[in-house]
């Protein structure tokens, strides 16, 4: 299988088991006005579009390169990265401000097995795809699964405060229910701010790692010819780098000779 398909298969797998969880932590929630529930709900939410938004991301980025693209379409992957980051931060407004107006007007959630159930049913399911996917991202160096597989078990770290918010409210604990809410809300926008800046890094042409950049140095002076390198930038496409290299070679090579 090849990354443009394992990435499909792992976007259509998130979709699927994203929008069913959404539906599980939504209802029970509202029902049992738990917010760190609903959080969790829209949570998973923002993980459905993530998912999506990464499926078309894949489909663009996959194509060839053509005439109106001549390095390819690499970079799709970032922009649909950068609208990802944008929808998280709304997510994650949304659920601080609902988290906060809960506090200052007093409500407290119901008590229910279903909160159990779902928060357990969800651990699960997130720890299996954690596994799957980071398998899979390790075997082809899929950087785009890779974080798909952190998405997975930063959900099992949200879910988890989730139970724990849940357990203290069946001691009639219930402040600890708001506050797991604006948790959930900060590591949300914590997580679109990081996506963030690894987008615009890519987008706007932020060169290799100064470190790598002395190592292709040596590598380049060591073939025969060179004199000196002048200059050595990079332009990134997708995971990928397009290196530009400007060497100087000894004026009395020809040109065939120094090619």
């Amino acid at each position: 299988m090849n990354r443009y398909q394992s990435t499909k298969k792992i976007a259509l797998l998130g979709i699927g088991t994203n929008l069913l969880l959404f539906i599980l932590k939504l209802t029970v929630g509202i029902i049992n006005k738990s917010q760190s529930m609903i959080a969790d709900g829209l949570n998973s939410a923002g993980d459905v579009f993530a998912s999506c938004m990464t499926y078309i991301g894949n489909y663009i980025s996959s194509r060839p390169d053509d005439e109106e693209h001549p390095y390819g379409h690499g970079k799709a992957e970032y922009i649909f990265s950068m609208i990802i980051s944008f929808s998280l931060l709304l997510v994650a407004y949304q659920i601080i401000k609902n988290a906060i107006q809960t506090w200052i007007h007093k409500e407290t959630f119901t008590f229910s097995i279903w909160l159990l159930l779902v928060a357990l049913l969800t651990i699960g399911i997130k720890t299996i795809l954690f596994i799957y996917c980071r398998r899979i991202g390790r075997r082809q160096e899929n950087l785009l699964i890779l974080a798909n597989s952190e998405d997975h078990r930063n959900d099992v770290f949200v879910t988890s405060t989730t139970l724990l918010s849940i357990l203290f409210g069946s001691l009639k604990i219930y402040w600890l229910d708001t506050f797991v809410g604006i948790g959930i809300g900060l590591w949300i926008a914590f997580t679109g701010i990081k996506i963030f800046i690894s987008a615009y890094n890519v987008l706007m042409d932020t060169n290799i790692d100064p470190i790598f950049k002395q190592e292709l140095i040596k590598i380049i002076q060591q073939i025969p010819g060179v004199s000196h390198v002048d200059n050595v930038t990079a332009k990134p496409i997708g995971i990928y780098f397009i290196l530009l290299v400007k060497v100087s070679v000894p004026p009395d090579l020809t040109v065939y000779e120094s090619r």
